[in-house]
């Protein structure tokens, strides 16, 4: 995360995944995710999938993101 501070100085916009994303505050299950973004957790192996939630989280960054994407590119 550290890396973030030097590509904003660079001019990177950088959008989070919303607290208005409802599966970010759901806790009935182990996942990944977090207001800096989307994420899955994974084991040692690399064995485990992202999960139904974990996927959800990143449709819903993806289509935060998406627009804002558009609105830059002019």
């Amino acid at each position: 995360m550290s890396f973030v501070n030097t590509l904003m100085h660079h001019g990177m916009v950088y959008v989070g995944l919303p607290y208005a994303c409802p599966e970010l505050a759901d806790i009935s299950e182990l996942k990944g995710g977090s207001p800096w973004g989307a994420a899955t957790i994974a084991g040692a192996d690399g064995s485990r999938q992202p999960s139904v939630k974990e996927l959800a989280m990143a449709r819903f960054q993806a289509n935060t993101s998406l627009p804002i994407a558009a609105k830059l590119r002019g």
